[in-house]
């Protein structure tokens, strides 16, 4: 049961009246190791609710009381509800994990415009739906309505494409669906591909074998699928070729059936690569194609292959394309104002050109 009083507050040296909300909440079962998971070292999880979503909480056992506004209440009592769900199978939550869960309910905070909160599509998934992806780590799920959409596009169209800015889960997601479709065997195998291009660095010549050579820029999708499966299961699969990374330039000429196919970094590849891949496609294949048209790395005056397919394939209707933004940053909160602050000021470099 919700109570609203009125608090005199202080700010800038001026009294303001504003109606704060409280709320009370008695956890069950009573387990003092979730309970101490849930409140985290000296109670570091509770002050970072308390920091991203404007409340004050305070418990005592499993019995939690909150004060904010009304809406901010509603949101930190699911919050707290869900986090420690998340701790029945033996979850420890740590704060990266806080983040994540925090995201959805701060986009929502500022979004607000009414004291009436509506429920969020996030809170009718439930373990085990099309959307949710289940690794050995607990499961994988949309933290964002663009990730939400991105994950349903992939489950029903043939070919995707993910554009957005840095830590948007973009891969991640991508390699997630390609696990589920590889383990529920709607698919044979998982085809990685990057384009070989340095970040704005000359590396000169690299040592080794094929797999050596291209290691450094595959291993993004190596980290995603080692957190997924684990470093042995991965290494097996790879032996036996079912996961198989391979350079962009190695894809010609190959028709890729029965296979979940996904093109990293896409904003490196030129036209004639673009189109060469997408018509890699065989039967009974899903491709997903991910990149950043802020962060092309292609020599001046070459053109970024997403950039055109976007313009050229955006009308066919059997092709999804999920265009990601700040606010679906999944990283350390200081991203997603990095990502904010450049779009800013690429726009406002953009208005005072003549």
């Amino acid at each position: 049961m919700l109570k609203d009083e009125p608090l005199i507050i202080r700010q800038s040296g001026t009294h303001l009246s504003e109606k704060v909300s409280f709320c009370e909440i008695s956890l069950t079962p009573i387990d003092n190791r979730r309970l101490m998971s849930l409140c985290g070292h000296v109670d570091e999880h509770l002050r970072q609710i308390e920091r991203r979503l404007g409340v004050e909480i305070s418990n005592r056992g499993n019995t939690f009381q909150i004060m904010g506004t009304k809406e901010a209440v509603h949101l930190t009592h699911n919050l707290i509800n869900n986090l420690y769900a998340q701790t029945e199978n033996g979850t420890e939550l740590t704060p990266s994990i806080v983040h994540l869960s925090l995201q959805e309910s701060v986009q929502m905070l500022e979004k607000s415009k009414s004291h009436q909160i509506q429920t969020s599509y996030l809170d009718e998934m439930i373990p085990g739906s099309e959307l949710t992806v289940k690794t050995r780590h607990g499961l994988i799920k949309p933290h964002s309505k663009n990730q939400y959409h991105y994950l349903k596009s992939i489950a029903s169209h043939d070919i995707n494409f993910g554009i957005g800015p840095a830590g948007t889960g973009k891969t991640y997601l991508a390699v997630a669906m390609a696990v589920k479709a590889l383990e529920s065997e709607r698919v044979r195998r998982i085809v990685l591909v990057r384009p070989a291009v340095e970040a704005g660095e000359r590396l000169g010549f690299l040592p080794g074998d094929l797999s050596q050579k291209i290691d450094p820029y595959l291993r993004p999708l190596y980290d995603a699928l080692y957190e997924m499966l684990g470093f042995e299961k991965v290494s097996k699969l790879m032996d036996r070729n079912i996961i198989e990374l391979a350079p962009l330039a190695y894809m010609r000429g190959r028709t890729l059936n029965d296979a979940f196919i996904i093109l990293d970094e896409s904003q490196n590849t030129t036209r004639e690569q673009m189109k060469m891949f997408l018509t890699r496609l065989g039967f009974g294949s899903t491709a997903v194609i991910t990149g950043d048209i802020t962060q092309v790395d292609l020599p001046k005056g070459t053109v970024c292959g997403l950039n055109h397919a976007i313009s050229v394939l955006k009308d066919i209707p059997e092709m999804s394309f999920t265009f990601f933004d700040a606010t679906d940053v999944v990283r350390h909160p200081l991203v997603q104002r990095v990502v904010e602050a450049y779009e800013r000021y690429e726009n406002s470099s953009k208005g005072t050109k003549p």
